[in-house]
């Protein structure tokens, strides 16, 4: 099969050709129509958490998928062969399987039927970003009537983040690039702040001069990068980068967590419905063929990405 691969250890990912994979119990083989890409993959190619969890190479890209169900697993019974499925490759040793491939083995855990009234581009492009975006919303419980700002906004999981937070009656302040800003207010954001043209907190503040009531940071790695003070006290904060510290929150009268994004088929499944019924959308910027997955890797490590990157894969 053909796959977007890391030969060995420090190498390039390449497109060439693997063997098929084997699915094992509680595991799922899937044809794969589409999958994308999201910053983790990069990380995984990289080798950069190679001392927390062994690697083994060839390492395949991606953990996002829809496609076909080939076969199945000793123990998989949702699911059976011809089904067609959308799901997520989970976090665990050895990292090696992926998905930007012909044929991929996702964990029957984190395998979901896909709705009929989604295709299979919009289906790949949810469960990753999705699960990330309602984890950090959860996280900060915002109501209707209240304002967030999400830092980051313009990408995939930011897209999710501004709707789902539209959709439970939040004021939603984005940060994003100017040419970002008609998609996000069509996505629900109220105010769209250009952060290339000065510093967030004094655009936040001038809107909103008793601080919004939480913060959901998608950008920064450490407290010291979030717009802390533009969050009235009280306020809540999540971050998906281990940026909320308690100690520094605590110093400035918030509260709040770090989320990661848990896409089992429980999280993802009702997300997928939500496509399907039109109350949510998978924002696709960018589809490329399988032989060009290289160049989505590339788009997202420069930082560049706006929305969700798909790889499609011919038949």
């Amino acid at each position: 099969m053909r796959a977007l691969n890391v030969p060995a250890a420090g190498q390039q990912p390449e497109v060439s050709d693997l063997p098929v994979p084997v699915p094992g119990e509680g595991t799922v083989l899937i044809k794969v129509k589409a999958a994308s890409l999201n910053a983790i993959d990069n990380v995984l190619a990289a080798g950069m958490m190679a001392e927390m969890m062994p690697h083994e190479y060839p390492l395949v890209v991606g953990r996002d998928a829809a496609g076909v169900v080939e076969s199945v697993g000793a123990g998989v019974d949702h699911v059976k062969p011809g089904d067609e499925v959308f799901g997520h490759i989970l976090l665990a040793p050895p990292i090696q399987a992926g998905t930007v491939a012909e044929y991929a083995v996702l964990p029957a855990a984190a395998v979901a039927l896909k709705p009929a009234g989604i295709d299979f581009t919009t289906a790949a492009a949810l469960p990753l970003a999705g699960a990330t975006a309602l984890a950090a919303v959860d996280a900060v419980a915002a109501e209707s009537g209240q304002s967030v700002l999400v830092v980051g906004a313009g990408g995939g999981v930011g897209t999710y983040a501004v709707q789902l937070l539209a959709a439970r009656g939040v004021t939603v302040v984005a940060t994003a690039r100017p040419s970002d800003t008609d998609r996000l207010i069509g996505l629900g954001a109220t105010t769209v702040v250009d952060y290339t043209t000065g510093d967030v907190a004094d655009q936040v503040r001038v809107a909103y001069p008793e601080g919004v009531d939480a913060l959901i940071d998608l950008v920064s790695h450490s407290a010291d990068g979030l717009p802390l003070d533009v969050v009235r006290k009280g306020g809540k904060v999540s971050s998906t980068l281990g940026a909320a510290d308690e100690r520094v929150l605590a110093a400035a009268g918030l509260t709040g967590a770090n989320v990661n994004g848990g896409p089992v088929r429980q999280v993802i499944a009702p997300l997928a419905e939500q496509l399907a019924a039109g109350t949510l959308k998978a924002d696709v910027n960018t589809v490329l063929p399988l032989e060009r997955s290289a160049e989505g890797l590339a788009t997202l490590a420069s930082r560049t990405a706006r929305g969700k990157i798909v790889i499609t894969v011919a038949d």
